[in-house]
């Protein structure tokens, strides 16, 4: 089970969500059921029929039935550990997106950006508390059970499967939750949230191809042969753990470079005229180079009496203003005022910039850069979402 931040970028889409079945909401998301538990729940009910049937022989084609409310006690606890997650991070202000149950086991997505090491560790760890809860709840269940039946053995695979699951998941690399347990602690120490994940994240290539190696050692180590679907599962988890341990580094890496991206690096330089000019002041004030050499501006914005930015010219309609026509024709009349509440500080840059550039752009492509009440410039989110992808 694995928790997941996605990244921020200016005026994204909603968040994709998981395919599959809603059953409900947790947190304000959707939980949801992917098509691949199904594929999962099979491979689980036949793998474990052997295990009731062991038990209790005489049951015939209803073990099957029993084994299936195994990988049903299975999916609560996926459940539980998710909702864990969901709860917290919404307590510690994330936007909750969904909740999923997949092949793997389960993932808790959600937005708004951990802002301390405090809130990934507590995000992380209480996911595999949830499940050890589980597991001793059910281990003392099992005990206080006077005879071994069908009941008995669902408290006993209860209790294994969630020890197993919270053991494994606080194995300290990514993707798993340790993993960000451990990002976490390291941020703490280091003050640097890209180096706990690039340390996590290749502990977790570690954890990867350590789960291969205890398939392949520990029967040798018995004196036995290696089970081929004990290899082969093995290797699946590996790989899926390599994999996310992999996008974790890339990810990790790619957020120091968005944090390097500030307003005032991504910025065009502008020209000012005030609210009355007509096309033929703009276009003056457009051609006229700034001081200290800087390139000519490439937007005209208008301001009000107090140098509010109040909108920016169109240039293709003021390349189709007559020429006779400039000086007869108000800027208004050719601008696309700005969203209220959209100006940037020139010192805004990373995750905190690309929020703001989300939350309240409004759908435009044109921000004002704004220093202490004056207009430094104009931010164009298409060059924004250049040097993010670029990054």
């Amino acid at each position: 089970m694995t928790t997941s931040e996605p990244a921020s970028t200016p005026a994204p889409p909603a968040p994709q969500r998981s395919k599959g079945f809603v059953i409900g909401r947790v947190a304000g998301a959707p939980v949801i059921v992917t098509r691949s538990w199904f594929l999962a729940a099979f491979i689980l009910t036949v793998l474990f029929v052997p295990n009731v049937q062991a038990i209790a022989p005489g049951l015939g084609a209803g073990a099957y039935l029993v084994a299936f409310a195994f990988v049903l006690l299975l999916f609560g606890s996926v459940f539980l550990h998710e909702t864990a997650h969901a709860l917290v991070a919404r307590a510690r202000g994330q936007n909750v997106t969904e909740l999923a149950v997949t092949l793997w086991g389960g993932h808790t997505a959600y937005t708004g950006g951990l802002g301390r090491p405090l809130d990934g560790f507590l995000v992380a760890v209480v996911g595999p508390l949830t499940n050890l809860a589980l597991a001793a709840g059910f281990w003392f269940a099992y005990q206080a059970s006077p005879v071994l039946n069908v009941p008995t053995l669902l408290l006993y695979a209860g209790a294994l499967s969630n020890a197993f699951v919270g053991a494994f998941n606080l194995l300290p690399g990514l993707p798993l939750d340790g993993g960000q347990i451990l990002e976490s602690l390291v941020w703490a120490v280091t003050g640097k949230r890209t180096t706990g994940t690039v340390v996590a994240g290749w502990v977790g290539r570690a954890v990867a191809v350590g789960v291969l190696l205890w398939a392949l050692a520990v029967p040798f180590l018995q004196g036995t042969t290696p089970r081929l679907t004990t290899v082969l599962w093995s290797a699946l988890i590996g790989a899926f753990l390599w994999a996310g341990a992999g996008a974790a580094i890339t990810n990790g890496l790619r957020r120091e470079a968005v944090a390097g991206l500030s307003a005032k690096g991504l910025a065009s330089p502008a020209a000012l005229v005030p609210l009355g000019s007509t096309v033929g002041d703009a276009l003056r004030a457009r051609a006229t180079v700034p001081a200290g050499g800087a390139s000519v501006p490439h937007h005209v914005v208008v301001v009000g009496q107090d140098q509010t930015p109040v909108a920016v010219l169109d240039g293709n309609a003021v390349a189709a203003v007559p020429e006779s026509a400039r000086e007869l024709t108000q800027v208004d009349a050719v601008a696309v005022p700005f969203v209220v509440g959209s100006e940037v500080h020139p010192e805004m840059s990373g995750t905190d910039l690309l929020t703001h550039l989300a939350q309240r752009s409004g759908g435009a492509r044109l921000v004002p850069v704004v220093e202490h009440g004056r207009v430094t410039g104009v931010l164009d989110l298409a060059d924004v979402a250049r040097a993010v992808r670029a990054t």
